[in-house]
């Protein structure tokens, strides 16, 4: 072995083993995430043109109809938050899917060679695809304020609704990590994220009142916690209740990275 091999193995350790080592190389890996949508900036098509479609779609062609006679004027109010709930959830796929793609391509046999903590590509490629749930989160706020959406309880309340549904975003991410690591294929990734994806957003409140819905649906509804967080949207954009489905959905964030980021973890280092 050379000399400068020998001399080069504790530096490496040394760097390792800095206390919060670990959190300054996952930044580093989540911006090398960021730099990367400039080189493949179609990959933002779904946080970015998808929110705009799908709020100009619902809103003009179902906003007549479900508004009971009224117009989409007076639907917008009831759709943004409920919209916004759908959105960055969707999103949260693209975590796991980019994750499987990374794998399958040897991006992280050169991650592992480097003198870096084991974890901190896994973690950066979470807090990398942040950027991309706020980007989503700007958009389709930023064309409903455009046709005329406002905030009916406050500003401060309405930020604070946007920095939930990002919370919620970062824990269900855990699940697709997981699934990204543990499927053979990208595309399995995504078949999977889209069958539980629907029935979470289309079978709750998001578009419709829970109690316009047959009875067997609304059981189902009242133990979906998308229900949960956009009533809590609901409440901190529009005003009303908030207390009990904020509390729910905390608890279902806890639930979800308690039990998902260890079975992410786990495989991310039998991968590994």
């Amino acid at each position: 072995m050379s000399t400068a091999t020998l001399e080069a193995a504790p530096a490496h350790a040394a760097h390792r083993s800095r206390p919060f080592a670990w959190a300054q190389q996952s930044l580093t890996l989540a911006w090398r995430n960021i730099v990367r949508i400039r080189q493949n900036p179609e990959a933002l098509a779904d946080v970015t043109f998808q929110p705009i479609i799908f709020l100009v779609l619902f809103l003009f062609v179902f906003g007549g109809a479900v508004a009971n006679g009224g117009t989409w004027h007076d639907y917008l109010p009831y759709l943004l938050p409920g919209l916004l709930v759908q959105t960055v959830v969707f999103s949260t796929m693209g975590t796991g899917v980019a994750l499987n793609d990374d794998f399958a391509k040897g991006v992280f046999d050169r991650f592992r060679s480097l003198p870096i903590s084991r974890i901190a590509p896994l973690v950066g490629a979470v807090l990398g695809d942040a950027v991309r749930y706020t980007l989503s989160i700007v958009i389709l706020m930023g064309t409903g304020f455009a046709l005329g959406f406002r905030f009916g309880n406050g500003v401060g309340n309405g930020l604070l609704a946007c920095l939930i549904v990002l919370a919620f975003a970062l824990s269900l991410c855990w699940i697709w990590v997981w699934l990204g690591l543990k499927l053979r294929t990208a595309q399995g990734v995504q078949g999977i994220a889209f069958l539980v994806m629907f029935p979470l957003t289309f079978g709750s409140n998001v578009f419709v009142q829970t109690d316009t819905l047959p009875g067997f649906l609304q059981a189902f509804v009242n133990v979906n916690p998308v229900k949960y967080l956009v009533d809590t949207m609901r409440g901190l954009m529009l005003g009303g209740d908030v207390q009990k489905p904020l509390l729910i959905t905390l608890a279902w964030m806890v639930g979800l990275v308690a039990v998902f980021a260890p079975l992410a973890i786990r495989a991310y280092r039998q991968r590994t």
